[in-house]
């Protein structure tokens, strides 16, 4: 792969929770790896006032807590000289704008600019407007994290906000979902293997479960939580992707526009959300969290079924599930297959043929694992069946030091500008479209204890006459 062009990259946010998490570990890495550009430099840039050697010494308490790599030796001296600050406020942008340009001459000739808006979705239309104002948006390239709005309305405002600055081919909206190894492995998974392909309709699926619960609270996040929830922080931006690419139809090639394009039709034939099918839960104990709103009916929990109405999924349902202080934090896709008559065989207790049969488990928790869960017979003189399992795991099959982590992968591909795993306004705005009904008319919160798999309604009644494959291990 060719090194993306000489870049200057800025860092909007760049003391902030994900900057330290993620972004400045992650540009650390491709780093080491010999991906970033030949001639960079990266622009930190916040409210608050920074030198440059408080903000490399910012990136390195960073990179030594998170990153997979430590910032130690020549790789880290090289990659902390590419480091400088430039504050940014609404009054006073001057240091920012001398920042990126003693960066611009330090690169020399014409770098592509890249902006990494990790900021407050609060703080978008002022960022933007800024560098509009500034001139330094010119050419550029902008990434936006989510959420991309609050429903369509507020999507279509930010779209018009963006657009009135970058073109649609400038604007990388990002979901790191889409940068795990674990998720586009689903792509190959489904797509190149003859077994999967043919039987990954509702000829023989009967039901798809996306669920990613969280064993974590909010972490101190009150002020964004509250304002938003489990649908919005959640589904609409992360677990939907991910039904995009289970759900679509086999594209002509994995670039950019054919398989945007058809991740875009599966949000187009997914059907507007039917607020019987949705079940929100609130953990005991939230609304004593410092910062919450006494008696907010804010959702930290959230299952909905969702349909698809195509010719592949017509009467599938595909179960949704995500939400705070739940029994374990997991990020799995299960598709249960049809069952064949069993009558002439006997179960043991733990399995019956009304309960879980033939499953295909995807974890896409990196480094991620496939198995297959089918029925087998049991040893002995008697044909009795009881489950058994056959499993792929990433890092026990290939070299995962070559790994690249969803922030590093995304961040790549936009220096590269490539959009393929971003998503797209269309298909944003299509997910706030059938989202209306939940968020004009959401059921009431109801109370789950923290540690268990969230309200009984969401285990029951929603899923019959099915079962959580997480909640039945």
């Amino acid at each position: 792969m060719a090194a993306p062009d000489d870049h200057v990259i800025v860092l909007f946010g760049a003391t902030g929770d994900l900057a330290k998490r993620k972004l400045l570990p992650g540009l650390f890495h491709l780093s080491v790896a010999g991906l970033l550009p030949a001639r960079y430099r990266v622009v930190g840039s916040a409210r608050r006032a920074l030198t440059d050697q408080q903000f490399r010494e910012h990136a390195r308490d960073a990179v030594a807590e998170f990153g997979t790599t430590k910032p130690t030796g020549d790789a880290w001296e090289a990659f902390e000289d590419a480091l400088s600050f430039g504050s940014a406020t609404t009054g006073d942008t001057g240091p920012l704008e001398a920042a990126i340009q003693q960066a611009t001459v330090q690169v020399g000739g014409s770098p592509r600019r890249l902006f990494h808006l990790a900021v407050p979705p609060t703080a978008f239309e002022q960022t933007v407007g800024m560098l509009d104002a500034t001139g330094v948006a010119r050419g550029a390239r902008v990434i936006i994290e989510k959420p991309f709005g609050t429903d369509l309305r507020s999507a279509r405002q930010l779209d018009e906000t963006l657009h009135a600055v970058f073109e649609e081919s400038q604007i990388f909206r990002i979901d790191h979902f889409l940068g795990k190894e674990s998720v586009d492995n689903i792509l190959a998974f489904r797509f190149a293997n003859g077994l999967f392909e043919p039987v990954w309709n509702r000829e023989h699926i009967r039901y798809v479960q996306i669920d990613v619960p969280e064993a974590l609270s909010i972490e101190g996040r009150a002020d964004f939580y509250d304002t938003t929830g489990a649908y919005r922080d959640m589904i609409v931006t992360h677990l939907f992707q991910v039904l995009g690419f289970v759900a679509m139809e086999p594209p002509t090639s994995f670039g950019e526009r054919h398989l945007r394009d058809e991740k875009v039709k599966v949000f187009d034939a997914v059907k507007p959300l039917d607020v019987r099918h949705v079940v929100r839960g609130q953990y005991e104990g939230y609304r004593d969290e410092p910062g919450v709103a006494p008696g907010t009916d804010t959702e930290t929990m959230v299952a909905v079924r969702a349909d698809i109405d195509n010719w592949r999924w017509a009467g599938v349902p595909f179960f949704l599930r995500t939400g705070k202080r739940l029994a374990e934090s997991r990020q799995v896709v299960t598709l249960g297959f049809r069952q064949p008559p069993l009558r002439m065989f006997r179960t043991s207790d733990r399995d019956t043929p009304e309960g879980r049969g033939n499953e295909i488990v995807i974890d896409f928790a990196d480094p991620g694992s496939i198995s297959a869960e089918f029925l087998a017979k049991e040893p002995g003189v008697e044909m009795i069946l009881g489950s058994a399992r056959m499993e792929f795991r990433y890092e026990d099959s290939f070299c995962t030091a070559n790994n690249l982590e969803g922030y590093e992968r995304l961040l790549l591909d936009a220096m590269r500008g490539d959009q393929t795993l971003f998503t797209r306004s269309d298909g944003v705005e299509r997910l706030w479209e059938i989202s209306a009904p939940l968020l004009n008319n959401p059921p009431p919160a109801e109370p789950y204890a923290p540690g268990s798999w969230g309200p009984e309604p969401a285990l029951g009644r929603l899923v019959a006459p099915f079962r959580w494959h997480l909640a039945s291990t």
